[in-house]
């Protein structure tokens, strides 16, 4: 997969932000004194925790070396560390593991759940948020675009990689018996975007990534046309001229019990 772009995934950062706003916003923690951001990407959603518990150590954590430098320029003061989500576990007991948009990556990230969960003491919380948008037309179109070009065959297992969400109740079923509380909502987000070809930009920061990095320029181009022509059609403008990204994002808040 291509390196991630720090600078043209913020390009939209105050709408990718705002889902971490809002899952924070529900967290019922007081005073912490150690909280990890996981997958904290380029710091925005690390920078948030930062104020909410000023008298805590935050720590982020991220896969991404190009995401981390973009962070640690952003926020000297925290320490920022590489790690694979799949298997990394906090080494002290912590009071918040927040995880923004990180997670729909993972293959069976229930199970990494139980075992964060049950990383935890009592009291502390895991604080989840997951894009759900893998039926949304702009995520539906990136797919149709790569089986129908001459790259489908080099796109084949790329549009297998990511799985539509479990349903809310197996992450009830899964973490309720490990949990005093927990918490699960969807929000859809209508994100007002200047048109098309910034449903395009915004989807090339995050879910495109894995197509694109497979194609050549020529391929690049090819692809991005198709997908832009039908991202036109599926999302025709407003009375003004812009567009609406609808963006659904699943959310769960667990207290360990």
């Amino acid at each position: 997969m291509s390196a991630w772009d720090p600078l043209l995934y913020l390009r939209y950062g105050d709408e990718r932000t705002r889902a971490a706003r809002d899952l924070l916003a529900q967290v019922p923690v007081g005073d912490a004194r150690l909280v990890y951001d996981l997958g904290c990407g380029p710091g925005n959603s690390t920078e948030l925790l930062a104020q909410r518990f000023p008298g805590a150590k935050v720590v982020g954590i991220d896969g991404s070396d190009e995401m981390l430098a973009r962070a640690r320029t952003s926020l000297p003061e925290i320490d920022f560390h590489t790690a694979d989500l799949r298997h990394w576990r906090p080494e002290q007991k912590a009071d918040l593991l927040f995880a923004n948009a990180v997670f729909q990556w993972i293959p069976n990230h229930i199970d990494v759940f139980e075992n964060l969960l049950k990383a935890l003491p009592p009291g502390g919380v895991l604080a989840v948020q997951m894009p759900d948008n893998l039926a949304e037309p702009a995520k539906v179109l990136m797919r149709a675009a790569a089986e129908n070009g001459p790259w489908a065959e080099k796109l084949a297992h790329v549009r297998e990689a990511r799985k539509l969400l479990p349903a809310p109740e197996a992450y009830y079923d899964r973490l309720r018996p490990l949990c005093r509380s927990l918490n699960l909502w969807h929000t859809t987000y209508h994100h007002v975007l200047e048109n098309a070809a910034a449903i395009v930009e915004w989807m090339t920061g995050s879910g495109l990534r894995p197509y694109l990095a497979l194609l050549d320029a020529a391929e690049k181009k090819a692809y991005l046309d198709a997908y832009t022509a039908a991202v036109a059609a599926a999302y025709p403008p407003c009375v003004d001229g812009r567009v609406l990204l609808h963006f659904p994002r699943f959310f769960f808040v667990a207290v360990r019990g």
